[in-house]
């Protein structure tokens, strides 16, 4: 049974362990993981792509079945920065509230996972699959050390993936893609009296991010997340005010929608800086596809069925950020993303969760474990 008690106990213990990433160091709270779950019997395994950047990879088998779940938390934080009222590695409780750096982000999903997997331990239960516990380092600076290798070096094979990053028992089954770029846009140099003797760069840059941005409000909609968007996130160019400017360059932040393609933005970006500027040079910086699970998909029913029990009200619902579900869908499988954190508390001071929605999480995610069905007419591999 989900012992409310031990469960507060737990969080305690994982908030007190420095995981701050930057600089990036989750070895004490890797152990301390993995301690935990070899302790409950679990076959664990730990995976170091660089000194210190712990992931843990903990197993309950259940003998003879065929497919296999992942449930992943992270084990990173963010800095904590300088405004907290009170230490942020020092666990307080006030007004059903524990506060501390990383209980919403992400170590009160962590306490509730490690609660609910040790309750199905102690009450002897037999799963459906074998249970994939995957407690992950890197996550808050894109999984480089983490998520990725694991995945991309066939460490982490599994049927289905449940990501633990989510607040308010949101059910998260859509998410935007995201494309980071620089564009390079090169000119000619001329006197400022004389602008017409030159090719102002500046001016070329303008003239293509505007037709980039009214291009991008023609996609598609999706009825979980917001319009699409691009963002100038920076701009730099030209010497002087009196200078006709040679050189611009500029970052794009672009958000889209399932359905739409990365390289169809991308090319529609190459017409517009054929148009505005003779010569110009794009830098791809990084692309993450956009990801959609299917609101009738078993993952989505289950897990929504788990919380309803316990008097709960999932909001299915979409990710305007780039989340680690996408991951898996490189590897061919379904996934999607909930947990028990308080929503706007991730990276603030004075970060918090409620420990009643912690509890229930684990109560929530314990049902869904123990009731969740791989069948075979129903699920495509």
């Amino acid at each position: 049974m989900v012992n409310k008690q031990r469960l507060i106990g737990l969080t305690k213990k994982l908030l007190s362990l420095d995981s701050q990433n930057p600089p990036g160091d989750e070895k004490n709270i890797g152990l301390f993981v993995a301690g935990y779950m070899k302790r409950l019997g679990l076959k664990v395994d730990i995976y170091e792509f660089k000194k210190g950047r712990i992931n843990v990879i903990a197993r309950l088998k259940s003998p003879g079945q065929r497919h296999s779940l992942i449930i992943t938390p992270h084990l990173d934080t963010v800095p904590a920065g300088k405004s907290w009222e009170s230490a942020p590695l020092k666990a307080k409780i006030s007004s059903g509230r524990i506060y501390g750096l990383g209980a919403t982000d992400c170590k009160g999903n962590l306490a509730s996972a490690m609660e609910a997997v040790r309750s199905i331990v102690e009450e002897k239960r037999r799963l459906g699959f074998d249970l994939i516990f995957a407690a992950t380092a890197d996550e808050e600076c894109g999984s480089g050390l983490g998520l990725i290798p694991l995945l991309d070096k066939g460490y982490l094979k599994a049927s289905a993936a449940l990501v633990l990053d989510a607040d308010d028992f949101h059910i998260v089954v859509a998410q935007k893609g995201l494309i980071h770029l620089k564009v390079k846009v090169q000119g000619r140099r001329a006197h400022g009296a004389y602008p017409w003797l030159g090719e102002n760069a500046i001016d070329a840059s303008l003239k293509i991010i505007s037709q980039v941005k009214s291009r991008m409000l023609g996609l598609k909609k999706n009825k979980y997340l917001r319009m699409p968007t691009v963002n100038t996130g920076t701009i730099r160019g030209g010497d002087k005010v009196n200078i006709v400017s040679d050189w611009c360059e500029f970052e794009l932040d672009f958000r889209f929608l399932p359905g739409t393609k990365a390289e169809d933005i991308i090319a529609s970006l190459k017409q517009a800086v054929r148009k505005h500027a003779r010569r110009a040079k794009i830098e791809i910086q990084s692309i993450q596809q956009p990801y959609a699970i299917p609101e009738s998909h078993p993952l989505v029913t289950g897990l929504k069925k788990a919380m309803q029990s316990f008097r709960l009200n999932p909001k299915v619902t979409g990710s305007e950020g780039a989340t680690v579900i996408t991951f898996f869908q490189h590897k061919g499988i379904p996934a999607l993303a909930t947990g028990f954190g308080k929503s706007g508390c991730a990276h603030i001071d004075n970060e918090y969760a409620k420990i009643d929605h912690l509890y229930k999480g684990a109560l929530a995610l314990e049902k869904f474990l123990t009731e969740f069905q791989f069948k075979e007419s129903l699920w495509k591999r």
